[in-house]
């Protein structure tokens, strides 16, 4: 098993009486009948359906609420936010990012009672493992391997907000939280609820973030533009042991694919590969029912 302190993840603290509903009437999936063993992966939109912070939202009554474990640099806005929808409800929304850690555990089976905090599996994905949030005193001496855990959230093509796609200008089939468990299409309403609901019904989502081989040259930098010859066709995300991250318009790289066209990120070759989970269309896949 192995362990790594998240330094890029904070801590939002959710408790009140109307805490539950409160989130459930904001975030893309099933608060409502969540319990601690089934912890959900979110997202917070504008009303324009675009992504402010994905999280995962974990109930710990031992807290006295729910704790979202989000993107540290959006726990500001995320805090803010939330304040301003809350109105009148019985909610206090506090940062406890100073007070608590994240720690991310892979390749094996997380003892709980090894561990001195609240340990949940990661509900996007088995293979990403568990997480655990615990005090920041305690996960102060994991002196884990941060680039190992990254190397295998690439590996399995699971997107990272800020790195392979923009907060506030993403939607979420675009991050792919439609095929991680990241929206309930039978909940009723939430914020930007409407344009998700109409990206899924009508299938115009064109551009998503999708794993890619790196071929040949140095690995490129997070935002290098992709492109197929003089069209542009996405951006790069992150990197690691020959594997990316890309956020791409798949109509393009069908269109690229059918023409021999090679996407190229910097001095790079990318070639794009359809990840075990994904179930929308993959540009061969297009090219074949044509």
């Amino acid at each position: 098993m192995q362990t790594a302190r998240l330094p890029d993840r904070g801590v939002v603290k959710v408790s009140g009486d109307d805490a539950r509903a409160f989130l459930h009437g904001l975030l893309t999936t099933d608060i409502a009948g969540m319990e601690p063993a089934t912890p959900r992966f979110a997202a917070l939109l504008t009303p324009q359906g675009k992504i402010v912070t994905d999280m995962l939202v974990v109930d710990a009554p031992g807290e006295g609420g729910f704790l979202l474990d989000v993107p540290r640099d959006t726990v500001a806005a995320l805090c803010a936010k939330l304040k301003i929808y809350k109105l009148r409800a019985k909610v206090t929304v506090e940062d406890r990012s100073e007070a608590l850690a994240v720690l991310a555990i892979w390749d094996g089976t997380p003892d709980p009672a090894a561990i001195e905090g609240i340990v949940f599996p990661d509900p996007r994905l088995p293979g990403l493992g568990s997480r655990a949030i615990v005090s920041a005193d305690e996960a102060a001496a994991d002196t884990g391997d941060v680039a190992a855990y990254e190397a295998l959230r690439i590996e399995l093509g699971v997107p990272r907000g800020g790195l392979d796609f923009a907060y506030g200008d993403t939607f979420p089939h675009e991050a792919d939280m439609d095929q991680l468990a990241g929206v309930d299409f039978k909940k009723g309403c939430y914020v930007g609820q409407e344009v998700v609901s109409r990206m899924q019904h009508r299938g115009t989502t064109r551009t998503r973030v999708v794993p890619v081989a790196l071929v040949g040259g140095e690995a490129p930098d997070p935002g290098t533009p992709v492109t197929a010859g003089e069209l542009s066709v996405g951006t790069m995300g992150g990197s690691a042991g020959g594997q990316g991250l890309a956020l791409l318009r798949l109509d393009r790289v069908a269109d690229a694919l059918a023409a021999g066209t090679p996407l190229v990120a910097g001095d790079a070759t990318l070639a794009p590969q359809k990840p075990a989970w994904a179930s929308f269309p993959w540009p061969g896949e297009v090219l074949a029912a044509r």
